[in-house]
């Protein structure tokens, strides 16, 4: 306990200096004003703002990274409420109700109730990461090699599992993901491999041109496709601040969406997607009358915004401790740490634990930032609400042309994004979600050097994974990554999968 005030003390004073307050507000700043325009999510927008980064220190890039993800779930609650339109995938749930209670008039209510139980959940989410942090970083320091590669494999069948759509095309995208991962050079042999003799290709396939390809201009092509209609609701805002009545009623959901989100962030794939949805499941299910929900219910506000800024915050836990991202835009955040030179897992705190802790104490502060940024200003992004999608757009590829030529000064870069754009877009059309195929890009280089440790270590036997006596973690993580694939596989189970995220 005294250890864990002590190094927040340490992180407060790291988090507290100037510059990173600065770089904390200009990221939840960022944050909510892409969670507030359609169209536009966190992914596409860290591509964009790494090159940015380059010139910062890795705390003050990571912090203001950060704040950009947990800021978009903030901001895609004000466009979910006021016109009906999910500024992120995580506020779809919150159309269903905040809308209808903005169309009676309760806009104001619906804000406030979600600024405040974000709020509430990310401070709480805060003191998961804080507590978690130095126990599983030490359990992490007991990891060799074999144990590494097996945690990935169990992280990759979770991502497929918890992927949308078909269990088989999640498949293919962590498949096609880890074979871009091996284009490039063999650092060992010095071969190279799947480069089809373009020299540009001898480096490996840049992660900043990738995802800016896939997540950005894909993102932007997808949206241009779709009719600019948007139903602004003309209603006055009204009082922003919650009566007593409806703390009454939202706080119990506020508590149990903060828990669910919670254990869902931490969850490789979509955990962190899937907390509204399941909130909102849990709410309807326990709610003395259900058919108030989907006409205005404000628990089915409450309990989905606070799951889902608990699970943005809570998903940090495996990518600082374990090094293993749990998401997209944790893959993001990997690619950033391997910029700035850091290598992510258990020794990032024990090196940095000014990074690790400054981190930490920077989300409290990028909370209390956002709930100023959200309520005082929700007039403004109103009137960004009416942004058309003819200007936002040629804006958008113009800021990505160039971030990703400033990072190697190489034309080429940009005509490998837009190819990438162009796949991403087909995927999309196909029904391939893109998400795990970063995941699985982001992953197979760590896979491919921890693969090839254990196996100098153990002379060439692969029985070193599955050693039950003296690699006990390996075999039991395996054991839960063919369960997981097992269980999802079974007819009744799979059948039930589709449902979930159909509805």
């Amino acid at each position: 306990m005294m250890d864990t005030l002590a190094h927040l003390s340490l992180g407060f004073g790291v988090a507290l200096t100037l510059k990173n307050i600065a770089l904390c507000f200009v990221g939840c700043l960022v944050g909510t004003l892409i969670g507030v325009l359609p169209g536009v999510g966190p992914i596409a927008t860290i591509s964009i703002l790494l090159p940015i980064t380059f010139g910062l220190d890795p705390t003050g890039a990571l912090i203001m990274l950060a704040g950009i993800y947990y800021g978009a779930q903030y901001g895609g609650s004000t466009t979910a409420i006021l016109v009906n339109i999910p500024g992120e995938a995580t506020s779809v749930v919150t159309t269903l109700d905040g809308h209808q209670m903005a169309k009676q008039g309760r806009a104001g209510v619906a804000l406030g109730t979600a600024a405040l139980g974000s709020f509430f959940a990310g401070c709480v989410a805060t003191l998961f990461i804080a507590a978690l942090g130095a126990p599983l970083t030490k359990m992490a320091l007991l990891f060799g090699p074999a144990e590494y590669f097996s945690l990935m494999v169990m992280g990759l069948c979770f991502a497929v599992v918890l992927a949308r759509g078909s269990i088989l095309k999640a498949f293919c995208m962590i498949m096609l993901g880890l074979l871009f991962s091996t284009v490039g050079t063999d650092l060992e042999t010095g071969q190279e491999r799947l480069t089809f003799g373009i020299p540009a290709l001898s480096d490996g396939i840049d992660f900043s041109v990738l995802a800016m390809g896939v997540f950005g201009f894909a993102e932007v092509l997808r949206n241009l496709e779709s009719p600019e209609a948007r139903d602004v609701v003309k209603n006055k805002i009204g009082r922003l601040l919650p009566g007593w009545e409806d703390i009454k009623q939202s706080a119990a959901p506020v508590l149990r969406g903060t828990f669910i989100g919670g254990i869902l962030g931490i969850l490789p794939g979509n955990g962190a997607v899937l907390g509204p949805f399941a909130s909102y499941t849990v709410e309807k299910k326990i709610a003395k009358d259900p058919s108030r929900f989907g006409k205005g219910a404000i628990e089915g506000v409450a309990g989905p915004e606070s799951a889902n800024n608990a699970g943005a915050q809570t998903a940090f836990i495996p990518l600082l401790t374990l090094g293993i991202p749990p998401n997209a835009v944790m893959a993001l955040m990997v690619g950033a740490m391997t910029i700035h030179g850091i290598i992510p897992g258990p020794q990032v705190m024990t090196r940095n634990p000014e990074l690790f802790w400054g981190m930490v104490a920077s989300m409290w502060v990028g909370n209390l930032m956002l709930l100023i940024i959200n309520l005082p200003l929700v007039g403004m992004w109103v009137k960004l609400l009416q942004v058309p999608y003819r200007l936002m757009f040629p804006a958008i590829l113009i800021f990505c042309c160039i971030g990703i030529y400033s990072v190697n000064n190489q034309p080429l870069d940009v005509a490998f994004t837009a190819l990438f754009g162009l796949f991403g877009y087909l995927l999309i059309k196909l029904g391939f979600e893109p998400a795990p195929m970063l995941l699985g890009f982001v992953l197979g280089k760590l896979m491919e050097e921890k693969l090839r440790q254990a196996l100098i270590i153990s002379r060439g036997s692969f029985y070193t994974f599955i050693d039950y006596q003296n690699r006990p973690i390996s075999l039991g993580l395996l054991i839960v990554a063919v369960l997981v694939l097992a269980i999802a596989l079974l007819p009744a189970i799979s059948k039930k999968r589709d449902e979930v995220f159909t509805e």
